[in-house]
């Protein structure tokens, strides 16, 4: 019976090759972009779910409360992870972790000299860190890893990259930072780390030689310093949850922090789980956007489905005569309703084997898109198997159920007199139900596509109060009293180059991920402000460099060191002044450094546009000099480049060169965007273009139903355009209702999304006109060529028959 069913479903398909064609080629694609969707979800979730008591480890964060509101840190103070593991016994383990990016690695003891830039970082460790994380080790004594000063365990990966087919354990490897060099035996081996985890240094270092790198961060007794990159973990006691632990906290601040800084600062325990999604905390994606393009496979998948129902329902009274030749013969309806659920198995098989393929074919390029290395494995990974097996039987019964239900209900005598109407099969009124939520789906994807592109543009095009273009940016590697010469040396050779315009040293350009902010006194006052001020240091060139305008007062004069200060128009608002004016040659203390203020830059966005203008403060001091910004004629950049590295090279010969266009670093605060806007317009593409199959296939049924009518009425003397307008004017109301449901959904999601951004575009009318417009057309393209075809066939023809 079965081997029956498929024989005559396949033979119903040769027959109907266009619908066929249609419903694999729609279904194929939703299908694809459905298995590649759930690739990428399940890859996210899985961000650190492999460690063992992963529900019981957290992440230490800290808020601190300000006029202005909250500021998230992920980060914690050096002193806290030693206090806590002393004086509370809720945890198993506590580990804390520096980190420092950008490294440079060389191998002192090679007899050729090799240097290594590693961008993942080295990690200052304690040796508990292996023990709250499952992290295994393939070489080396875990007992005793990290516990002597100046030991390291790398990776397997850099084991092979620094020494080949050698045995890793009892080399050297040097870490070279601004001021100083620290060498360090390696004494383990790690497997390499898996992609899906946030923890991504491959060089961790004993925690004892944290005071060399920096002794300043590792003062036991510093509780006012806090850095990003310094975190600590714990692992809970089997028996204590997080809101039993966080509840020492308001005692632990009375105890340890000064008292100004009691109410203001709040100690949290971030789970495992929530760290690779709190932006809040420096998590790489809102949660939310992985569902939202959950939804978005959903929705394909359904609309790639509806072609399917939407087709087969129209094709019902050309099988009518069919279901009742097979009723009269002795067929059940259950015997029917197989049948043509056989054939949507066959359909949906042939459509996940292509889609399949297909997401093979695609997958390295989103890899490429997103800096992953994911990977689809039906035979290794269970998840997507289960995933394939549950969506090909959903696809079966929510496509194939209808429309066999549809068709097994005729009346065997109704149906071989050719009786039926569109009437016996619910008329047109599940296809334009169908219909209408195939182009909402679309126009939601095309409104997201429009507001995300939109918002994108506004981030590139508005100006942000300084000149980002044709600068560079580059590291100075040494900061102390030689590198002090240095940088004045590179810094006459640079000037020398032609097509160099300007040359200013900073801490960081005026907007960058890198932020530090502290307090600040004004005007001799005994107590702190109510808010804090984002620093940064930069030379007599930094404001004529990236072309940052005052609003009072004038530029500081050249020094190495702090003794005066810029600040910004936030910066006299939320002291309460009037006038840029009124803080001219006012004192301020900021970093315990005491200066007067000599001008006031106007505002500018310092950080991405998800963020509000800070207040902010420029002083001199070569000290916190990390970059060297140089401003260039663009048509001498090629030359120009060549000179800079030649320059770098021979005043840095240690160090490894690179540098950064300073737009290339404005655009990486959209990283994540761009990604994602690529990613809807691709799937509102491939959204649209199902619906169009669908539309094409349901216009090509009308037409034929419509044969004899259309005939009629040429005769009776109606013109093409009128014909046309028969078909057109169906569809014009479906799109028409379908961008009604769409646009309020899409505003309401849109407008979520825009909410992540302090300065942000508003989503006016005109982004639902070009919708719909843009809806419309595409329709009308997909309907215009049957329908031109129906309207100008000669009348006879369809006649002839009567």
């Amino acid at each position: 019976m079965l081997r029956n069913y498929f024989k005559v479903a396949f033979r119903n398909l040769q027959r109907n090759k266009a619908y066929a064609l249609i419903n694999v080629t729609g279904l194929s694609l939703g299908i694809a972009c459905g298995i590649l969707i759930f690739t990428l979800v399940s890859y996210h979730l899985s961000f650190d779910n492999f460690h063992k008591n992963k529900d019981r480890i957290y992440r230490v964060v800290t808020d601190f409360k300000s006029a202005d509101g909250v500021e998230r840190q992920s980060g914690i103070q050096q002193v806290f992870g030693k206090v806590f593991r002393h004086d509370y016994a809720f945890a198993e383990k506590v580990a804390r972790v520096m980190v420092y990016g950008n490294t440079l690695i060389s191998l002192p003891e090679e007899k050729e000299v090799k240097k290594f830039k590693e961008e993942k970082g080295i990690a200052f460790t304690e040796p508990e860190f292996f023990d709250v994380f499952n992290f295994p080790l393939l070489e080396g004594d875990k007992n005793s890893v990290l516990t002597q000063p100046n030991s390291a365990i790398i990776t397997e990966r850099l084991a092979k990259k620094y020494f080949g087919n050698e045995n890793a354990l009892g080399k050297i490897i040097r870490y070279t930072f601004s001021t100083s060099k620290l060498d360090f035996k390696i004494t383990g081996v790690l497997k390499d780390l898996p992609d899906n985890t946030d923890r991504s240094q491959e060089i961790y270092v004993s925690y004892s030689n944290l005071k060399d790198r920096n002794k300043w961060l590792a003062d036991d007794n510093d509780w006012g310093t806090v850095s990003s990159n310094m975190q600590c973990f714990i692992r809970l006691q089997q028996e204590i949850t997080k809101i039993t632990a966080e509840k020492v906290f308001p005692a632990f601040n009375k105890k340890y922090l000064p008292a100004a800084d009691v109410a203001t600062t709040q100690y949290k325990l971030q789970p495992l789980s929530d760290i690779h999604f709190n932006t809040d905390y420096s998590g790489y994606v809102d949660k939310k956007y992985i569902w939202a393009l959950a939804f978005v496979g959903l929705f394909l998948i359904v609309t790639a489905c509806v072609n399917f129902i939407n087709l087969a329902t129209a094709q019902a009274l050309n099988r009518a005569k069919e279901v009742g030749v097979r009723k009269v013969l002795g067929s059940l309806r259950t015997q029917l309703f197989w049948q043509f659920i056989a054939e949507t198995t066959l359909i949906t098989l042939f459509a996940v084997v292509l889609a399949y393929i297909t997401a093979l074919v695609a997958l390295p390029y989103l890899n490429q898109l997103l800096g992953t290395k994911m990977a689809i494995s039906f035979f290794t990974n269970r998840q997507l198997a289960a995933f394939l097996i549950v969506l090909v039987a959903g696809v079966i019964f929510l496509s194939g159920s209808y429309p066999g239900i549809v068709l097994t209900r005729f009346q065997p005598v109704q149906a071989l007199k050719g009786k039926l109407s569109q009437k016996n099969i619910g008329g047109f009124s599940l296809r334009r139900i169908l219909v209408v939520a195939q182009f909402a789906i679309s126009q939601i994807l095309i409104i997201g596509t429009i507001v995300v592109a939109g918002q994108m543009r506004y981030s590139k095009t508005t100006d942000l109060g300084f000149n980002k273009d044709a600068i560079i940016v580059l590291p100075v590697p040494q900061t102390d009293s030689i590198g002090k010469v240095k940088m004045q040396t590179l810094k006459n050779s640079f000037a020398q180059v032609p097509g160099t315009i300007n040359v200013a040293f900073c801490s960081n350009a005026p907007a960058s991920e890198g932020n530090n902010f502290t307090d600040v006194k004004y005007d001799n006052k005994p107590k702190n402000e109510a808010f804090e001020v984002n620093t940064k240091a930069g030379d007599n060139q930094y404001i004529e460099t990236f072309a940052i305008k005052l609003a009072a007062g004038r530029n500081i004069f050249p020094s190495d060191t702090t003794k005066e200060f810029l600040v910004n128009e936030t910066f006299v608002r939320k002291l309460g002044l009037r006038n840029p004016q009124e803080i001219i040659n006012k004192t301020i203390v900021v970093n315990d450094k005491k200066a007067p203020v000599v001008g006031v830059v106007k505002d500018f966005y310092n950080r991405s546009f998800r963020a509000g203008i800070d207040a902010l403060c420029i002083f001199s001091d070569y000290q916190d000099y990390s970059n060297c910004a140089v401003k260039i004629d663009v048509k001498n950049a090629q030359p120009a480049l060549a000179a800079f590295e030649k320059i770098w090279n021979e005043t840095y010969p240690e160090y490894i060169y690179s540098y950064q266009f300073m737009d290339e670093r404005i655009a990486k605060f959209y990283a994540l965007d761009s990604i994602m806007l690529t990613l809807i317009e691709g799937f509102a593409c491939i959204a649209i273009f199902i619906g169009c199959l669908g539309l094409y296939g349901l216009i090509s049924f009308m037409a034929a139903q419509k044969t004899k009518e259309i005939g009629v009425r040429k005769v009776l003397g109606a013109s093409v355009q009128s014909i046309l307008w028969l078909f057109g004017k169906e569809f014009s109301r479906l799109l028409i209702v379908a961008f009604v449901i769409a646009a309020p959904i899409a505003w309401w999601t849109m407008n979520k999304y825009l909410q992540d951004f302090k300065y942000r575009i508003n989503i006016g009318v005109g982004i639902f006109v070009l919708a719909i417009l843009s809806t419309f057309v595409v329709a009308a393209i997909t309907v215009g060529y049957r329908s031109v075809k129906a309207a100008i066939m000669n009348p006879v023809k369809s006649l002839r028959t009567e």
